[in-house]
């Protein structure tokens, strides 16, 4: 008798680990992203988780939406993929508090959540992946005011601090690690703003009425990403400002490097989307396995993992960016930039 039920037992465990090895291969897994003001989501996020679930789950369908920086569609999308049988949900949201019911909806019907580049404060995922937010702010605002000490700016001179979406929890991450950046920093803050949808002509419109506000008075701009930085470009372009200001910023698009190539820009941020994608891709696959996975650490009651990212200026754009394969030359040291690209040493 004895024999008998562990001979069951054996064969109910195999059962068990045939079905989770099944339901792998045979699952959806959905890569749900909020915007199309930045580029980042089509040109490294998607196609680094899509690459990596090939080499994890080659059989697993990838499901792949954009809410186009609206609610309302987001939550259409995250609907259909569940009732398209998605098991593991990878969210970025439009708005970090309408995504708590998201979370909520997904959980009640066994389906994981994993928090994607921007947090979900008010209900846990099942994890979060993304770099370091609050790191990113920090590391910006430090690097601008090492700078404007160095160029000889005096203290009690003025910034502005430019944030991203106020429905974007990652973006008051960064707000406060700017904060934390420009205390004690000896210069004061003239005005903020937080942009609606991170959008670009937005910052760059609020940029234009404290240039006419403040004129000569800003020695520097805090912009929490590249989208906003380039606004705040524009806008001290437009008003002929020469030259202009030190600006930061953050993700190292294309267009924020070759700024940095010709002197337009101070910093970014180099985070290739790709790690985080790809870390997540491991994740969705561990959650289909019926496994646990690892928590580095953790934020909002979220096991979670943080990656620190490097910041970018000129004196170290050829190493972190183009002898670590990021970009290529000939894709940034284009027409007007080609002269920088040689001064820097990116190009002979």
């Amino acid at each position: 008798m004895k024999v008998r039920s562990t001979l069951m037992a054996t064969v109910g465990l195999a059962a068990m680990f045939a079905g989770s090895a099944m339901a792998q291969e045979a699952a959806t897994v959905a890569f749900l992203m909020p915007d199309q003001a930045s580029t980042r989501y089509e040109e490294h996020d998607y196609p680094g988780f899509k690459a990596e679930m090939a080499k994890l789950c080659a059989s697993c369908t990838v499901i792949y939406q954009n809410a186009n920086a609206d609610v309302a569609l987001q939550q259409q999308q995250f609907n259909s993929v569940i009732a398209q049988g998605a098991k593991v949900i990878v969210l970025d949201p439009v708005d970090s508090a309408a995504a708590a019911a998201l979370v909520e909806i997904a959980q009640s019907q066994d389906v994981k959540v994993i928090a994607y580049d921007r947090p979900i404060p008010d209900k846990a995922a099942d994890y979060y992946v993304s770099f370091d937010n609050e790191g990113i702010g920090h590391a910006i605002a430090k690097s601008l005011v090492e700078h404007m000490k160095a160029s000889g700016v005096p203290e009690g001179s003025g910034v502005l601090q430019i944030n991203g979406s106020p429905t974007d929890a990652a973006a008051g991450l960064i707000r406060d690690g700017i904060h934390r950046g420009l205390k004690d920093s000896g210069y004061k803050t003239l005005a903020e703003f937080d942009t609606p949808e991170w959008a670009p002509p937005k910052a760059q419109e609020w940029a234009a009425g404290q240039i006419t506000r403040f004129g000569a008075d800003i020695k520097g701009v805090v912009a929490a990403n590249d989208g906003t930085g380039g606004g705040a470009i524009a806008a001290f372009k437009a008003a002929g400002v020469n030259p202009v200001p030190p600006v930061t910023g953050n993700d190292a698009t294309i267009a924020a490097l070759q700024l940095i190539i010709s002197g337009d820009q101070y910093n970014t941020i180099s985070k290739p989307s790709e790690i985080v994608a790809a870390a997540a891709a491991n994740v969705a696959v561990t959650f289909l396995k019926g496994e646990t996975p690892e928590a580095k650490t953790s934020l909002y009651n979220t096991p979670s993992e943080l990656f620190v990212p490097a910041v970018v200026t000129a004196e170290n754009i050829k190493a972190e960016i183009f002898d670590k394969g990021i970009q290529k030359p000939e894709e940034i040291c284009t027409g007007e930039y080609a002269e920088g690209c040689k001064k820097l040493g990116i190009t002979q």
